[in-house]
């Protein structure tokens, strides 16, 4: 039974950080559905959603939820900052063009933070008011900081599906996404809409951030999280928003179960492993579709 306990005990933890995937690789999903754009700036977005919490409810004293309100709402005007200011400029350039540029926003977030004397490049921490408690079922006992990540990606995906299904705001994104030139050509304001979805996927970012601040601790190379996420998203299907909740549900359990019954360092390559396996049979992951492009 023991096994059995510390397999169920690793399936748990693992769910738990794939959810966290799930929540950064939904930004990739958006922004990609919407412009076809790879965001490689996503987990540095996080990276400072969780210095903004950091900010809000450490140094400055604010209650937890209040702090991650505000750091979800600051970082979300960053996010549409950045559409406007950086990446509209661009648009007409090679989409490898666009896509350097989103790297080189990661380097200067990180470089703006290190400079910052509140934040440095020293590792901080966000207590949390539900971190201490935990829950059993049967011999598995699940953390609160985990299970908080689980109930925040499980009401991230009801408003999201009520949002894109039922507002009239959420359809008209969904329009652009899927035809820019036909949602111009009936009256939708397509580059509002797009400042609009890199807003939201900075939202998602900055609510991941500050959920594992207390698991994973705030720091400069807390970013490269994004780096396990995008693989969740190539996975579940590059634009499929399903496919990114699975995606990073499977990465995480992989990684969790390489790290526990593999040798050391298979748990930081598990992911890709799995990536290349997948992606030699399916190609295009396994909630995408294939399209058909003329050339």
């Amino acid at each position: 039974m023991q096994g059995w306990s510390d397999f169920a005990q690793m399936l748990a933890a693992g769910a738990a950080i794939g959810c966290a995937y799930a929540i950064v690789a939904l930004g990739f999903v958006l922004i990609y559905k919407a412009s076809e754009i790879v965001n490689f700036a996503q987990g540095d977005l996080m990276m400072l959603g969780a210095f903004l919490g950091y900010t809000f409810i450490v140094l400055l004293g604010l209650p937890f939820a209040v702090g991650l309100v505000l750091a979800v709402l600051c970082l979300a005007l960053v996010g549409a900052l950045l559409d406007r200011l950086v990446l509209r400029p661009m648009v007409g350039e090679p989409v490898f063009a666009i896509v350097i540029i989103t790297i080189g926003v990661g380097f200067v977030l990180r470089s703006i933070v290190t400079m910052l004397p509140a934040w440095g490049s020293d590792t901080h921490a966000i207590p949390a008011p539900y971190a201490r408690g935990t829950t059993r079922l049967g011999d598995v006992a699940i953390g609160s900081e985990y299970l908080a990540i689980m109930a925040a990606t499980l009401t991230l995906i009801v408003v999201l599906y009520a949002f894109f299904r039922y507002t009239r705001l959420g359809v008209a994104m969904q329009a652009t996404s899927q035809n820019q030139l036909a949602a111009f050509h009936v009256g939708i304001p397509v580059k509002s809409m797009l400042s609009l979805i890199w807003a939201i996927a900075a939202a998602t970012a900055a609510l991941a951030g500050v959920l594992l601040a207390p698991i994973a601790f705030v720091h400069v190379n807390m970013g490269f999280i994004g780096l396990k996420a995008f693989p969740a998203a190539v996975l579940g299907g590059f634009g499929s928003i399903p496919g990114a909740i699975v995606g990073g549900l499977v990465i995480g359990v992989v990684e969790a179960l390489a790290g526990f019954y593999l040798p050391e360092g298979f748990k930081d390559v598990a992911a890709y492993v799995l990536l290349l396996l997948v992606l030699a049979v399916r190609p295009q992951g396994l909630f995408g579709a294939s399209v058909a492009k003329k050339v």
